[in-house]
């Protein structure tokens, strides 16, 4: 009896992962996916908080991909591993925070770990040689090989012919005249190739699905970090750093200030972990206070508070702060102005 040959393929939730996959479905070859939670993933974090755009659907993309292609979807939770990936990475980061090479390496490896587990023969992903600055150039892709400890049992069905032929190749598993030879970061192959598959309303790219490539996020990392003068985070950590506006009156502490009702409501989750404000004579955002206020700070605060409350107009507004232990301390403030805000305290 013929064997009937098995790939484990890294699913992000966007399009390139979704062909690969196709691509090789198409041979006979059973796929499973695999995606990684390092909870850095744009997937199912702001856009199911924030009211924007309330009315389209809140959707996990990797979920949604494994659906359309019919496949088991692995979820793994690799946060503690991949610390050491975001801090300390071996090959530099990218235009911001963002590890790519170390990070796809990393992955590669964790997925050739669970091929060997579960008796999978090659691993795939929808990688194209140009694509992506940090970790898709064709000299970063021996390297992810090689460092992953894949060598060629890595496949990246969508560039396969501008590359070495691989083990699957070189052993008949998969044909190589079926792969294909796209390159650089025009999306126009991908997009003609989904319309041969029937693919529709799939994730458009916008800057990758990771936070860590997004310059307002990685200064909000720095800023944690030099805060806290320790490079280290925890899930809170990072999500909170995906909610609301950040601002940094003082050294020592911080207001993360919900934008609508959503953040509002997702930050009331953590109120008892954290001293909060709430403004009680007009309608306005739930703040949270990262940080310590000393008794000169609670002013401040408050008049930054009101500042982005309805009464932002008003001579006088009336302010909660309650600290987790319950202690609660009332204040009457004038707003302050929009001008009398720093552009340095917006982090």
């Amino acid at each position: 009896m013929e064997k009937k040959y098995k790939a484990v393929a890294l699913i992000s939730g966007g399009l390139d992962s979704m062909l690969a996959v196709k691509v090789i479905q198409a041979q006979g070859i059973h796929v499973e996916g695999i995606n990684f939670f390092t909870g850095f993933c744009v997937e199912g974090h702001t856009h199911a908080i924030r009211n924007k755009d309330k009315n389209s659907a809140k959707r996990n993309n990797a979920l949604w991909v494994a659906e359309q292609l019919g496949i088991k979807l692995h979820i793994i939770d690799v946060i503690e591993e991949y610390k050491e990936v975001v801090l300390n990475p071996r090959h530099g980061y990218g235009a911001h925070l963002n590890p790519c090479l170390d990070c796809k390496s990393f992955m590669v490896a964790k997925a050739l770990k669970w091929m060997k587990e579960h008796k999978f023969d090659f691993i795939i992903t929808g990688e194209v040689i140009g694509q992506r600055p940090k970790s898709q150039k064709a000299y970063a892709m021996p390297i992810v090989a090689r460092e992953s400890g894949a060598h060629d049992l890595l496949l990246r069905p969508l560039c396969a012919k501008n590359l070495p032929p691989t083990l699957p190749e070189q052993q008949g598993w998969v044909d190589r005249d079926q792969l294909h030879d796209f390159s650089g970061r025009s999306r126009k192959p991908q997009i003609t190739l989904a319309e041969s598959f029937g693919f529709e309303g799939y994730a458009q790219p916008a800057g990758g699905c990771c936070f860590l490539t997004d310059s307002s996020y990685s200064s909000k990392l720095s800023d944690l970090w030099q805060a806290r003068q320790a490079r280290d985070y925890e899930l809170d950590d990072i999500m909170l750093l995906k909610v609301g506006r950040h601002l940094r009156p003082k050294p020592h502490f911080k207001l993360i200030i919900a934008r609508d009702e959503g953040e509002s409501n997702y930050l009331e989750g953590y109120t008892k972990e954290y001293t909060h404000v709430r403004i009680t004579s007009h309608r306005g955002p739930l703040v949270l206070v990262d940080g310590e206020l000393r008794t000169e700070d609670f002013t401040l605060a408050s008049q930054l508070v009101a500042r982005f409350s309805q009464g932002r107009d008003s001579l006088n507004v009336e302010v909660e702060i309650t600290h987790p232990s319950g202690d609660t301390k009332t204040l009457s403030v004038v707003p302050i102005t929009s001008e009398e805000i720093p552009k340095a305290w917006y982090v």
